[in-house]
């Protein structure tokens, strides 16, 4: 076990995926993590497919303990107050604005605990034309440049996983990390802001650099034409992956693992440059060869060729394949009334360690009594505050 933020108290304020994704991450490198939720209902991704323990609530918020707690309540408030004193970092993901109305502004803050270090996340910045629109994955994808990147023009069908979400709140992790290693130095607090509109656009910095440097235009096919990225349905009707790069070895490779070496001298393909521009007639011809044959022919060919190839694996698939089972990315967590909860071990390894904290994702003010004894109050203030509604 490799904890080495072992100490580090957070406080988040998040709900959805782009704050509680980087408490998450916090809490996979040991720190705790208490999650703060309204009373009623919690993070809205406790409900997404009904009840309050959705597999997307679990997917962002492992390794934390939830708590209850109505901030718009004066006596709610000011437990988060004793509780901000006392930890590290404050992270949420309210839109600009709503801090200071809560009471929880720059100066207030500062007030609390000089040496806090507070992570606001965003969807467009704090200011500007859009800072008060909602956001959420969808709007940061069409505005990033990414979705002209994925869709059809003429047949527009949105699709995939979160892109925009998990890039920011990977980056929030980031920031935050930088920012304690700093505090170490100096005992200095930090206010970091991060928005999912510029963690989008930065997640693809290459199409920006093959438009500003070179005037490409970028679409779909241009990344994978240029780095000869491939998927070819085989005999079996299994899909095949391949991915040649820029080394020559590599299409050589391919070439001779498929027996259409004579691809090397047609004009259309003999050079890099021509491939990418004859990108779709070179798939046409490639696909039409691997249709001959199943995918686990191509594979032991490919392979014995060193060409970069994998199958194109659907979820339960990855999850069985032999070296996902040799690396042990999957471990299963016990939570006392949800059972089982099959997570995603950090992909991070320290010292050749990983695991952080073993708890699964909270229910609803799960741990509300627990953190607020912590804190001081007895038996009798926690029925106060019950009795207010403030958890």
């Amino acid at each position: 076990m490799t904890e080495v933020l072992q100490g580090v108290r957070v406080v988040e304020l998040g709900t959805m995926i782009t704050a509680p994704l980087a408490g998450m991450m916090l809490a996979d490198l040991g720190a705790e993590v208490i999650k703060i939720e309204h009373p009623q209902g919690g993070d809205p991704f406790r409900s997404f497919r009904g009840g309050q323990y959705s597999p997307h609530f679990v997917a962002y918020n492992r390794g934390k303990r939830s708590m209850q707690l109505d901030l718009r309540n004066k006596a709610g408030a000011a437990v988060l107050r004793k509780l901000l004193a006392r930890s590290d970092i404050l992270l949420e993901n309210y839109r600009a604005g709503v801090m200071d109305r809560l009471g929880f502004g720059a100066e207030a803050l500062a007030a609390t605990n000089p040496k806090l270090i507070h992570c606001s996340i965003t969807g467009f910045g704090a200011s500007g034309p859009y800072s008060g629109r909602p956001a959420y994955d969808s709007v940061g994808l069409a505005l990033s440049g990414i979705a002209s990147l994925f869709l059809d023009p003429d047949n527009p069908q949105a699709c995939g996983p979160t892109i925009p979400d998990n890039a920011t709140g990977m980056f929030a992790c980031c920031g935050i990390l930088g920012a304690l290693y700093e505090r170490e130095r100096t005992g200095r607090g930090r206010r970091v802001e991060v928005n999912m509109l510029e963690a989008a656009i930065s997640f693809i910095p290459d199409p920006f650099a093959n438009h500003t440097q070179m005037g490409i235009w970028n679409d779909p096919l241009t990344r994978v034409a240029s780095s000869h990225s491939f998927a070819f349905r085989c005999a079996d009707g299994n899909l095949l992956a391949v991915h040649l790069s820029s080394q020559e070895k590599f299409w050589e490779g391919m070439l001779t693992a498929i027996g259409r070496t004579e691809l090397a001298t047609d004009e259309r393909f003999a050079v890099r440059e021509a491939r990418i521009k004859n990108y779709v007639a070179l798939t046409q011809v490639l696909a039409e060869t691997f249709a001959t044959k199943p995918r686990f022919e191509w594979m032991t060919q490919l392979e014995a060729e060193d060409v970069p190839f994998a199958p194109v694996h659907n979820i339960p698939e990855v999850i069985d394949d032999p070296q996902i089972k040799h690396l042990e990315t999957f471990r299963t967590l016990r939570h006392p009334t949800e059972g089982d909860i099959v997570s995603i071990r950090r992909p991070v390894r320290i010292d050749g360690g990983r695991d952080g904290s073993d708890l699964p994702a909270p229910t609803l003010g799960q741990h509300t009594n627990e953190v607020l004894l912590e804190l001081g109050y007895d038996r009798s203030g926690i029925g106060e505050l019950r009795a207010e509604a403030v958890i």
